[in-house]
């Protein structure tokens, strides 16, 4: 027990010290020029295809402890990098340089009728800390991201992609150093200890400004409770898709197939398929048989129990479950006014998409439900920064305060005001 404390102290101690760094490293950064920080990820990108070969080779020892462990497939596809992942990281990174750079640009502005010019002006938030599971890529993606909007950033990736993570962080230390921009301004946790997680959760002495956490329900729900910063939350992706009578059945077929089986091991990946009653001779067997077709698993409600029978049946278990998986719900509603009703009881607030002809409907969709992403005639696997053209993205945030929806560059900023006056007294 003594010496768990005294390990517990280490950390908090070395947690502690790389608070200070960044929050030193956030000073300079804060006023860096454009162009150096488009010279940092470029050079970072550079550096990640060049060290391709050793990035692979820290994957491989995260994927045999992994699969040593007996984890599920859908894991270990979040878990995996390849040539092509890689290439995309990079790619990913690049188009973050190509943005326009945020920090110092005038949100709005306006005179008052004492002649006062006020401005509103986009600022960095300071030091970010991000803490995310299995997925390596958002080591590169958060780095750059925090990089582009002038923030000091904190990675605390999870032990299962401990290596692949501490080899992207080296390349984006690389890119710092060619810069001329200081190497702590992206800094990576280098223990696994749970206890790191728990410092960061305290602020680090005030050196973090916000804590993003990246990934499942338990971690999250331990960073919002216990978190003495304010948090980004991403919870899960519980996305639904529903299909109205008016859909064509095609593109319903096409789009159904695309949101649950493209990637199923992604936030955006459809979760629960709802199906207009008044069409359930049109729809069911077609989207349901293509989706058994695809490997997927369907369980099914009551109604299409009857109309598909051999498919396991769905519990109110399933309705709030996040697979992440080649598993899919799916039921019958009564219209677009079961399917709000059904949203609005269910979701998780991240993504939900209508395929629908009928501009009613959509409308009422639009309108009805308060979920962070919602789509018309559209795959829910385009809930992603880099597809919305925000060149990446830390995570989806399904909460109402500063962020929702996909936490890019702007997200990462906040902003101060500027009133310039000539003379002026206040009365």
């Amino acid at each position: 027990m003594l010496e768990t404390a005294e390990k517990d102290k280490d950390v908090n101690a070395m947690m502690l010290e790389i608070g200070r760094r960044a929050k030193a490293a956030a000073r300079p950064l804060a006023t860096a020029s454009a162009e150096r920080k488009h010279a940092a990820l470029v050079a970072m990108a550079g550096v990640i295809v060049a060290r391709t070969a050793e990035i692979l080779g820290a994957n491989a020892l995260d994927l045999e402890n992994a699969r040593e462990s007996g984890v599920a497939s859908a894991f270990i596809d979040r878990l995996t990098l390849t040539e092509s992942r890689i290439r995309d990281m990079a790619d990913g990174i690049r188009a973050i340089a190509e943005l326009r750079d945020p920090v110092g640009e005038v949100i709005s502005e306006w005179d008052r009728p004492n002649g006062l010019h006020i401005e509103r002006v986009r600022t960095p938030l300071g030091v970010i800390g991000v803490i995310y599971e299995s997925r390596p890529n958002v080591t590169a993606d958060a780095g750059a991201l925090c990089l582009k909007a002038g923030n000091a950033v904190i990675l605390r990736g999870g032990s299962d992609s401990f290596h692949s993570s501490r080899a992207i962080h080296a390349c984006l230390t690389e890119g710092l150093k060619a810069a001329g921009l200081p190497e702590d301004a992206i800094q990576m946790v280098p223990v696994a200890d749970r206890a790191a997680v728990g410092a960061m959760l305290t602020g680090l002495n005030g050196a973090i400004d916000v804590i993003v956490p990246r990934g499942g329900k338990s971690l999250v729900a331990r960073v919002q409770n216990e978190a003495r910063v304010p948090v980004f939350a991403h919870l899960e992706g519980l996305c639904h898709i529903y299909v109205d009578a008016s859909a064509d059945r095609d593109m319903a077929k096409k789009i159904v197939v695309n949101a649950k089986m493209r990637r199923t091991g992604i936030c955006g990946a459809a979760e629960t398929l709802l199906i207009d009653r008044n069409a359930a001779e049109k729809f069911a067997k077609p989207l349901l048989g293509a989706l058994v077709d695809a490997g997927c698993e369907v369980r099914v409600g009551d109604d299409l129990a009857r109309l598909m029978p051999g498919l396991k049946a769905a519990t109110d278990e399933d309705w709030a479950t996040e697979y992440l998986d080649a598993i899919i719900s799916a039921r019958l509603v009564d219209g677009i006014s079961g399917a709000i009703e059904h949203i609005n009881t269910w979701s998780s607030a991240h993504t939900e998409a209508v395929i629908a002809e009928d501009p009613a409907v959509v409308e009422r969709f639009f309108s009805e439900i308060d979920s962070a992403i919602l789509l018309h005639n559209a795959s829910t696997q385009f809930a992603d920064g880099g597809e919305f053209g925000m060149g990446g993205e830390i995570g989806i945030a399904t909460g109402k305060m500063h962020a929702r929806g996909p936490v890019g560059v702007e997200q990462l900023t906040s902003f101060k005001y500027r009133v310039r006056g000539t003379g002026q007294v206040r009365p």
